[in-house]
């Protein structure tokens, strides 16, 4: 088996990093290390990390910036796995996660995985599966509809990154700068996609920073596409991805600019 790096990018998650980290630990496949990469937690996060004892459990602090991406991006600089496997500290992995997904990398011949996802409301339990998709691949043309991939479910070759870079780090990426890498990822490799859920992800209104209001997602969407559309030109990805690009980055213009003014005229 190949060796995995597992990146955690954790800010003030003292009640859940315990449960995430050790649902890495106890893989049926046994990465070969684990990144806590936080972003200036101050409620004893760093305490719990380093009292579960483990020599493959790393701590790696960065100065809070309140953007995942930084301490992901850390963790990519710091690893030295074949694979990248994300798991955000509020999740939890299922044991045979990366079993699956790297049986079913060598059986495919891609470079990426993902899979679906129990949801887990707090106070409430599980609300069933997080995503209703049902093929075994998820390409380029994909992606631009919807963010099909779960940051937590994915698991990465490093050759990957020599051209797709990391997780970007523009402030107006923040919560969504995950989308904008995995588009990337798919210009050079489609996700297989495993159906059946392989972690717990947990899902808290309260807690996220995501907008769920129309205007704001075609925004987002328009800043994805946008960043997008500046890597491929530099990197000279095909014309083909280009095209498809730009034409959901006009659409994404044209939504956000109609949900605009219909809220304005709501006021």
């Amino acid at each position: 088996m190949s060796n995995v790096t597992v990146i955690i990018p954790t800010w003030n998650r003292a009640d859940t990093i315990e449960k995430a980290v050790c649902s890495a630990l106890d893989q049926t496949v046994l990465p070969f290390e684990i990144l806590v990469c936080d972003d200036g937690s101050t409620d004893g996060t760093e305490q719990i990390v380093k009292s579960i004892g483990d020599e493959r459990v790393k701590w790696i602090s960065i100065p809070h910036s309140g953007r995942p991406a930084l301490p992901r991006n850390r963790g990519i600089q710091e690893s030295k796995g074949e694979w990248l496997a994300f798991l955000d500290s509020d999740d939890e992995w299922l044991p045979d996660k990366l079993e699956k997904q790297l049986n079913l990398a060598e059986k495919m011949e891609c470079r990426a995985v993902c899979s679906n996802a129990h949801r887990l409301v707090p106070e409430k339990g599980l609300q069933g599966e997080l995503l209703s998709w049902k093929h075994k691949r998820i390409t380029f043309n994909d992606l631009l509809d919807v963010n099909l991939v779960i940051c937590s479910s994915s698991l990465v070759h490093t050759s990957i990154f020599e051209r797709a870079l990391g997780f970007p780090e523009e402030p107006c990426l923040t919560a969504i700068e995950d989308y904008s890498l995995w588009l990337r990822v798919v210009t050079q490799t489609y996700f297989a996609y495993v159906k059946k859920p392989l972690l717990i992800y947990r899902d808290a209104p309260n807690d996220s920073i995501r907008n769920p209001d129309a205007t704001t997602v075609w925004m987002q969407r328009k800043f994805v596409l946008s960043n997008f559309l500046d890597w491929a030109e530099k990197r000279k990805i095909s014309i083909e991805y280009m095209a498809k690009a730009r034409k959901a980055y006009k659409k994404a213009s044209r939504c956000a600019t109609k949900y605009r003014w219909l809220n304005l005229l709501k006021k």
